[in-house]
């Protein structure tokens, strides 16, 4: 006769097997869809708020280190970033932080001219009290910012201003547009703006929003023109070295 199975002492193996098969094909503790989406908030915030500078590379063992995952995917991170132009791959070189040109910032502004501006009077229509309020709120923390020296802040918020009144218009595929414009903008405000403003007045964003509330579309088209134009004539150009960033600080 055959050797007698206890089912039940199968089934506590079978289930030890696979916690072990699982630990070992695990790889890096953080590897998972949710956690590279996490990774590629932080290092796309750290670009945009310039604690990442342009031209700093991104090594992906590095990064794998510090994150604690794959650098594959690692990888996967660093080309949804280039996508955005906000990360340059180069072949042998890896990945590094892009430096946009100054041909590269006035196509940018003028791709924002030709789309915010259309956006303004379905914005108009659209824009509700609640709406209002957040977008001025928005407009006097950017401020607060500025006041207290803190330009990456205020170049953050200045961009959060405008993707939430392009998607205020009700149109998505441009409002997702108008915030990968707005990431490439923040990089390249970090690299040639000036310190302690942002190329426009600090009431400019106020002015915006008591235009539109009133509903006066043509006079809100014609004041995102000029505002976007001034944030552009105020960009200067400096060359700045490549550095290799400290990532543990600047993610740590």
């Amino acid at each position: 006769m055959g050797k007698r199975v206890d089912a039940a002492a199968v089934l506590e193996a079978e289930r030890d097997g696979a916690t072990v098969k699982g630990r070992r094909g695990a790889g890096k503790a953080g590897d998972g869809a949710e956690r590279h989406e996490t990774i590629y908030r932080q290092i796309r915030e750290a670009i945009v708020e310039h604690r990442l500078k342009p031209g700093a590379r991104l090594r992906e063992d590095a990064l794998a280190e510090v994150f604690g995952v794959s650098r594959t995917g690692i990888r996967k991170i660093l080309q949804r970033l280039a996508l955005e132009y906000l990360v340059t791959l180069t072949p042998r070189r890896g990945a590094s932080v892009s430096r946009p040109s100054i041909e590269e910032a006035r196509d940018v502004f003028a791709a924002r001219q030709l789309v915010e501006c259309q956006l303004m009077p379905w914005a108009a229509r659209r824009l509700k009290p609640a709406d209002a309020k957040t977008l001025r709120e928005l407009a006097t923390s950017e401020r607060q910012a500025l006041r207290a020296g803190e330009q990456s802040r205020a170049i953050q918020l200045s961009a959060q201003f405008h993707q939430r009144l392009a998607r205020l218009a009700g149109n998505t595929p441009l409002a997702e547009f108008v915030e990968r414009l707005c990431s490439r903008s923040s990089l390249i405000l970090a690299v040639y703006g000036s310190p302690g403003h942002l190329g426009c007045e600090s009431h400019d964003h106020d002015e915006l929003v008591t235009l539109l509330e009133s509903g006066k579309e043509e006079r809100a088209v014609a004041f995102m023109q000029r505002h976007l134009k001034a944030i552009e004539a105020s960009l200067s150009i400096e060359e700045s070295p490549d550095e290799t960033p400290d990532l543990h600080a600047i993610f740590g």
